[in-house]
C-alpha cells in the first residue's frame, strides 16, 4: 500500500474550513481515491490557527506558509487565502514540485492568471482550480445532457448570482471590499462562478463582454472609522459566445432576501433546462419546443457525482461539492492526468472578469475577446 498523500490547507476561515471538511470526508465517501493526510494548517494567527486545526482534524497548525510548502511530507497544497495571495503561494507550491488547487477566482487581474498559468505548464504537479460548482450532480448532468443535444443548439443563457450580506450599510469591511486584497467585488467573487458555468455548460468561449458596474456604500465602518470600498457591490454583463449564443450575467451582493442563490437557464432550439442553488437537489429540463417543464430529482446512484454518496432521494448539500472537487483532484493525481478545471480555465475566466471592468470603464463598450492565449491583447471596440 502506498503512503498517503500529504495535504496542507492555506487559509483557517470560510473556505479554509470548507476544504479542510473535504479532505476529512474524502476517503469515506469516494473509496478509489488515494488515501490523504492532513498534515497542516497555515493562518495567520498562531492561537486561532492551533485552535482551528485541532477542531477541524490537522496534525499541525503553522503561520509559515513557505516552509509548509518545503516540507518534504507535503504533496498537496491547497490555497484558500484572500485573492491577493493566490499567485505567490501557487507559483511557490508548484516550484516546490506539489500538486496545487486554488479556490476561485484564479488571480486578481489577467497578468497573474498569466503568470500562473505559465507555472502550471512548468511544472512537475498538478494545478487545479476551485470551481465547486462544477461538483453540483444537478449542473453535471444539466452539462452532460446539453453535451447530448437534449434540448438542441444552445441560443441564449440567463445566469445570475444574489446574495444579500451586504445590504446592511453598517456591515463592516473586510478584505472582499478592498481592491488590492480582492481585485474586484461581486463581479469576481460571485461572477467568476457564473462565467464558469456558462463556459462549462456550453462547452463554449466568450468572445465579446459589455458590462456594468455599481459600487452602491462607498465606506464601510473599520477598526478606526469609516474606510472607503475600492470594488463593486452588483455587476451586469452581456457575453457572447463563439458559437452564437448569448448570456446575460447579473451578480449583487445587496440583493436583499437572497443568500446564496445561483441561477441558471439554458435555452435551446429544442428544449431548455433550469437551476437554483437553492433547490440543489434539483434540475427542471424541458425536453421538445413544446415541452413542459419537468422536476428532476438529482439523486439516483448512476446520476454524476453520486456513487459515494446516499440511497436515492437523500440529498445532499452545498459542502458535498467540496468533497467531490478533492476526489476529481485525487483521481488525476493518481491518474497522472490534468484535472478540471485548470488553471488555463481560471484565466479564461479571468480575461472575462477583466472584460466587463474595461467595458464599464468606457461606458458599457463593446469589449472584443481574441484566443485565450497569454500574448494577446483585449480591445474595446469605439461603438456602443
Amino acid at each position: 500500500m502506498s503512503a498517503p498523500l500529504g495535504v496542507a490547507v492555506l487559509g483557517t476561515a470560510f473556505m479554509g474550513r470548507a476544504h479542510s471538511s473535504a479532505w476529512r470526508n474524502v476517503g469515506a465517501v469516494f473509496h478509489d481515491v488515494p488515501a490523504v493526510a492532513m498534515r497542516a494548517l497555515v493562518g495567520s494567527d498562531p492561537g486561532r490557527t492551533r485552535a482551528a486545526a485541532d477542531a477541524l482534524g490537522w496534525a499541525d497548525a503553522s503561520t509559515d506558509w513557505r516552509s509548509v510548502v518545503e516540507r518534504d511530507d507535503i504533496d498537496i497544497v491547497d490555497v484558500c487565502t484572500p485573492g491577493h495571495l493566490h499567485a505567490e503561494m501557487a507559483i511557490a507550491a508548484l516550484e516546490a514540485g506539489k500538486h496545487v488547487l486554488v479556490e476561485k477566482p484564479l488571480a486578481l487581474d489577467q497578468a497573474e492568471a498569466e503568470r500562473m498559468v505559465a507555472a502550471a505548464e512548468h511544472a512537475s504537479g498538478l494545478a487545479m482550480l476551485g470551481f465547486n460548482y462544477r461538483r453540483v450532480p444537478a449542473l453535471a448532468l444539466a452539462r452532460a445532457l446539453i453535451a447530448e443535444g437534449r434540448i438542441g443548439a444552445v441560443r441564449s443563457i440567463r445566469a445570475a448570482y444574489l446574495q444579500d450580506w451586504l445590504v446592511d450599510p453598517d456591515a463592516p469591511m473586510t478584505w472582499r471590499l478592498r481592491a488590492e486584497t480582492a481585485g474586484s467585488g461581486a463581479l469576481g467573487d460571485l461572477g467568476s462562478h457564473v462565467i464558469d458555468q456558462v463556459r462549462a455548460l456550453t462547452g463554449d468561449e466568450v468572445v465579446g463582454v459589455r458590462g456594468a458596474l455599481r459600487t452602491f456604500q462607498r465606506e464601510r465602518p473599520g477598526p478606526t472609522g469609516p474606510e472607503r470600498v475600492s470594488v463593486d457591490d452588483a455587476a451586469w454583463a452581456l457575453l457572447d459566445l463563439a458559437g452564437g449564443a448569448t448570456a446575460s450575467l447579473d451578480v449583487s451582493r445587496v440583493a436583499a432576501g437572497r443568500k446564496n442563490a445561483l441561477e441558471l437557464e439554458v435555452h435551446g432550439t429544442d428544449g431548455a433546462i433550469g437551476f437554483g442553488l437553492e433547490r440543489f437537489n434539483e434540475l427542471t429540463v424541458t425536453e421538445g419546443r413544446d415541452g413542459w417543464p419537468a422536476r428532476v430529482l438529482v439523486t439516483e446512484a448512476h446520476h454524476p457525482l453520486l456513487e459515494g454518496w446516499w440511497p436515492p432521494g437523500h440529498v445532499l448539500g452545498w459542502d458535498s461539492t467540496f468533497t467531490a472537487q478533492a476526489a476529481e483532484l485525487l483521481r488525476a493525481i493518481a491518474a497522472g492526468v490534468q484535472p478540471e478545471p485548470s488553471f488555463a480555465d481560471g484565466l479564461a475566466v479571468q480575461r472575462v472578469l477583466d472584460a466587463v471592468a474595461r467595458s464599464d470603464a468606457a461606458g458599457g463598450a463593446r469589449i472584443e475577446l481574441g484566443q485565450t492565449d497569454p500574448g494577446h491583447t483585449d480591445r474595446a471596440e469605439t461603438t456602443r
